[in-house]
């Protein structure tokens, strides 16, 4: 192997790795009894529904992933799980809003605060549908430090489809788009298009709350979060709602600027590189001053999900790999 191949590999390694460690801490430190799951009405039978631990839901301190009701007489299309500690509490909160079975479940990527909860919705009836990606990421070994229960069987999608393979389901007088996404947050991301009610759940490849997460160490990719935010603009029309995993609800138009930061960081980062810069001197340069006061959550204590020196440090490592 060559030396600055197995450098690349290295800083990639360390980069996953913290990435990993991050994650599983954050998780660890939740309390679940705290958790409230709030309802959002977005469409006459379209609802989201979002965890809060007493902070602003549309915070990276909430707890878990936003997840989508679809409800009415032929039963209820539900994206994604959320985490297992909470099932009971998101299972009353739809019950709310309909008391029809819940059918189908899909996942738009792979990790826990999105898909914990997968099993405990299967074994009460629902079909689960997901990246094909996404059920070989959770078959992974656990992560080391990782307290996640024991793993159920029931967690795993019934139902996978890869990139060239788009799901439609006609039912509840909509008509839902499975769309996958090419390696972005995660190897296996789904977006999930309502068409009547002009609505698009887009996971976590955009975040409006902190600098983006681009988990390299499920699949996750630099250049597929850059066309996943080109799809979704593309895919999108003037009115769109657009509706991410976490943070508050944008359209098309909010997505330039977030797009533009990560290809003006991408070209200062490579430029620092072309120059022989290391790793720590491309961190040393701040090249995310310019945005820093503009992103809130963006400089998060080391070692958060979605601080600036971790997404410099993964676009650095992204860069280096492609060499």
């Amino acid at each position: 192997m060559k030396p600055e191949r197995h450098f690349s590999l290295v800083v990639s390694l360390i980069v996953t790795a913290t990435a990993a460690v991050s994650w599983n801490a954050w998780a660890q430190g939740i309390d679940y009894a705290k958790i409230e799951i709030l309802t959002e009405r977005i469409a006459p039978n379209l609802y989201m529904l979002s965890g809060s631990a007493g902070a602003d839901p549309g915070h990276e301190d909430a707890a878990g992933g936003r997840i989508g009701v679809l409800a009415g007489p032929d039963g209820i299309f539900m994206v994604d799980a959320q985490y297992a500690q909470v099932t009971d509490k998101v299972a009353a909160a739809i019950r709310k809003i309909s008391s029809e079975p819940i059918r189908f479940l899909v996942n738009t990527h792979v990790h826990g605060d999105h898909t914990a909860g997968n099993a405990n919705f299967v074994k009460i009836g629902a079909l689960l549908f997901a990246r094909e990606e996404l059920r070989e990421e959770l078959l992974r070994p656990p992560a080391a430090g990782n307290a996640a229960p024991a793993r159920d069987p029931a967690r795993l999608p019934v139902v996978t489809y890869g990139m060239g393979d788009p799901i439609k389901f006609r039912l509840n007088g909509e008509i839902v788009d499975l769309i996958p996404v090419r390696a972005a947050h995660t190897g296996g991301d789904t977006m999930i298009r309502f068409e009547n009610a002009d609505v698009i759940m887009i996971g976590d490849f955009y975040r409006n709350y902190g600098y983006p997460f681009i988990d390299t160490n499920n699949g996750g990719t630099l250049k597929g979060a850059l066309e996943g935010l080109d799809a979704t603009m593309k895919l999108a029309g003037p009115n769109t709602r657009l509706i991410p995993g976490h943070g508050t609800i944008v359209h098309r138009e909010d997505i330039i600027p977030y797009r533009d930061m990560i290809l003006d960081v991408q070209a200062k980062v490579q430029q620092l590189i072309n120059a022989g810069k290391s790793q720590q001197e491309v961190l040393a340069a701040k090249v995310t001053a310019p945005y820093d006061a503009k992103v809130p959550g963006g400089l998060l204590p080391a070692g958060a999900s979605t601080s600036a020196d971790r997404f410099v440090g993964m676009v650095y490592a992204q860069l280096k790999g492609a060499k």
